[in-house]
């Protein structure tokens, strides 16, 4: 079986980390798969998914380790296309990834005490976007 839903979500732009897990429970319940995975994926190529142990510090580490190793203030060759500014944005969301896929047990995600799917913003601005939540099994 195989069940699939669109989350919508809201960013603030550059940095902005948001906390998708209940999201993505709240459709691995409405899709009733008791084993299984959950494939959570960004559409779009400034924006990353993962899991972190959501909590303040690293929540403000992630993002700060990215600006460091990608920095925003660099001239890429992304900006002698485009001329957006955004070209570190692009960078920092290919080195974490697009996707994440976690098992379904039970009915739940399989998860540890402290970590939960997230959502990255690496774009320069706020944006619109759209997580597809897939979720297949028995």
């Amino acid at each position: 079986m195989v069940y699939q839903e669109h989350v919508t979500i809201s960013t603030e732009g550059h940095r902005h980390i948001q906390d998708l897990t209940d999201r993505v429970a709240e459709v691995v319940r409405r899709s009733g798969i008791r084993t299984g995975l959950a494939h959570v994926f960004h559409v779009g190529s400034t924006g990353a998914v993962g899991t972190i142990e959501f909590e303040p510090g690293l929540c403000h580490d992630l993002p700060e380790l990215l600006d460091r190793l990608i920095p925003p203030s660099r001239q890429y060759a992304h900006e002698q296309t485009w001329h957006d500014g955004n070209g570190h944005s692009h960078l920092q969301a290919t080195c974490l990834g697009p996707s994440i896929t976690v098992p379904v047990a039970e009915g739940q995600l399989v998860l540890g005490t402290w970590q939960q799917i997230f959502h990255l913003e690496c774009d320069i601005r706020p944006r619109r976007r759209t997580i597809v939540v897939t979720v297949f099994g028995e």
